[in-house]
């Protein structure tokens, strides 16, 4: 999820141990720690744009790391500030290895993929339970640590870890939710689905993003499961396969090797784009949740040893903001 997430939900599970004389260092250890996985946001290279891709949420979020992890944030932060903390190298490092272990876990929550297990898997771990950028879950958690820190109680730092967790359990009943309105579609189009996911749109757990596979095709379509709950019918493309490639062997084995990279990150969920026969994109995100439009994929250029381009087309129309919120809002407030 976003680092001010992160360091909200890092900071609400040490801060709940801590007492009224240390809860502001234990916050900021707490907070820093949060975020401090995504350190590994520097793993670039100039030539490989998709080392970003394989680096991020890889060991640094694993389960297996977090002592490890939270022991490198505590030789740095305890070593730059050993001689203000009211308390010794031991708790600094419980403190930072309580906050840097709710990060993997909060990410796998999400759909992005995250390798928890490595390094005896590379999977890419999704629950799809909340969307990478959700306001409701990260504001109350917010407030309730700032109360914490004024009235120095760990009281409200565990009602902040108490929403935290409660909201991520009714993002698991949701998607229970929209799985089944996904299944229903696929039963009323006589579809027999070889994959089906779901996944929350952007900030909320009401308008959910279905795709499913039916023979070569995926099928996007959005539901509203609120009180009113509504299906918008959405768009269909046909699965990316090397042999669909007029151009394939033509690609350098630079290119192909690539092409399986962005596979593995995009867990199969690929398709070419239909405006542009060199592109390949992610069809897991889009500006609205019943479209294709992949806000991220690959650029193939034949005849050339260089890596793929990484292409980001994350504008936002006015037009999409406003039906976002129709989806989202639709009849409430008839």
């Amino acid at each position: 999820m976003d680092p001010l997430s992160q360091g909200v939900l890092g900071a609400s599970l040490p801060q709940s141990f801590s007492n009224k004389k240390n809860i502001v260092f234990v916050f900021i250890i707490g907070f820093l720690a949060g975020m401090f996985p995504d350190i590994d946001v520097f793993f670039r290279s100039n030539h490989d744009p998709l080392l970003f891709l394989e680096f991020h949420r890889q060991f640094t979020h694993s389960l297996i790391f977090i002592p490890v992890g939270g022991l490198i944030f505590t030789l740095i932060f305890y070593g730059l500030f050993f001689k203000i903390l009211p308390f010794g190298f031991f708790k600094t490092w419980l403190f930072a290895t309580l906050g840097y272990g709710t990060h993997g876990l909060l990410d796998a929550c999400t759909s992005y993929g995250t390798q928890l297990l490595w390094p005896f898997s590379n999977e890419r771990i999704s629950w799809n339970n909340i969307s990478i950028i959700d306001p409701l879950f990260t504001i109350p958690v917010l407030i309730f640590l700032i109360l914490s820190l004024i009235k120095r109680k760990s009281f409200w730092a565990k009602m902040a870890l108490a929403w935290g967790l409660i909201y991520l359990f009714f993002g698991f009943i949701q998607n229970h939710r929209a799985e089944q309105v996904a299944k229903d579609i696929v039963t009323e189009r006589n579809h027999h689905p070889e994959i089906i996911s779901v996944k929350p749109s952007f900030g909320n757990l009401i308008l959910w993003k279905i795709i499913y596979q039916h023979n070569d095709y995926f099928y996007i379509d959005a539901v509203n499961i609120g009180p009113k709950k509504e299906i918008f019918t959405g768009q269909k493309i046909k699965k990316f396969n090397t042999s669909d490639l007029s151009y394939f062997d033509e690609l350098r084995e630079t290119q192909k090797k690539d092409i399986d990279r962005f596979l593995w990150f995009s867990q199969d969920f690929v398709a070419a784009n239909p405006h542009n026969k060199y592109e390949l994109l992610d069809i897991r995100y889009s500006n609205l949740p019943n479209e294709i439009g992949g806000l991220w994929g690959i650029h193939l250029t034949t005849n050339t040893e260089s890596h793929v381009e990484f292409i980001s087309n994350r504008s936002l129309q006015k037009r999409d903001f406003k039906q976002f919120f129709q989806m989202i809002f639709n009849g409430y407030f008839d």
